[in-house]
């Protein structure tokens, strides 16, 4: 099963809440409250997030957080690379050249690699913003792709995830 990790479920949950004012300071305490996290959990993702310039901190008593950008201009890709690392389906596909002990003779690595490109793009195109409004018609159209006898990708099916 696919799953990512609760400090990203709970990352996303407060920067959703702050894409609601995004214009606006937040501070942590306020934070863990409204999303009902433990404060501890909570300033150790928005230190995540700041690290990597999603958030932008602001020292002293009435400092906080606020998003670096637009909530339309961050991507749910941007915070589980942040929070997570690089978007990888398998091992092969998230370590480097050589870091695989098949890497030479595997015959599946060209297809984790067209699968990982998908999920990576189908994240990269939902923002934030689009997580924090309403659920529209659809966020993301995945296509369903089946392999010819000359393994080259052919669509098959349209799947959507609403």
């Amino acid at each position: 099963m696919l799953r990512i990790t609760k400090q990203t479920d709970y990352g996303i949950v407060l920067l959703s809440r702050m894409a609601a004012e995004p214009e606006r300071l937040f501070n942590a305490p306020e934070l863990a409250e409204s999303a009902q996290l433990p404060l501890p959990t909570v300033s150790k993702i928005l230190k995540l997030l700041a690290r990597d310039d999603l958030l932008e901190s602001h020292r002293g008593a009435k400092g906080g957080y606020c998003l670096m950008r637009a909530p339309e201009a961050i991507s749910v890709a941007e915070i589980i690379f942040s929070l997570e690392g690089p978007i990888a389906m398998t091992e092969c596909i998230d370590d480097g050249p050589g870091e695989c002990q098949q890497e030479g003779s595997c015959p599946l690595q060209a297809n984790w690699q067209l699968i990982n490109q998908a999920v990576r793009g189908a994240l990269e195109g939902i923002s934030l913003r689009q997580m924090a409004g309403p659920l529209g018609p659809r966020l993301v159209q995945l296509s369903r792709h089946r392999l010819s006898p000359s393994h080259e990708v052919a669509p098959s099916n349209e799947v959507a995830i609403e």
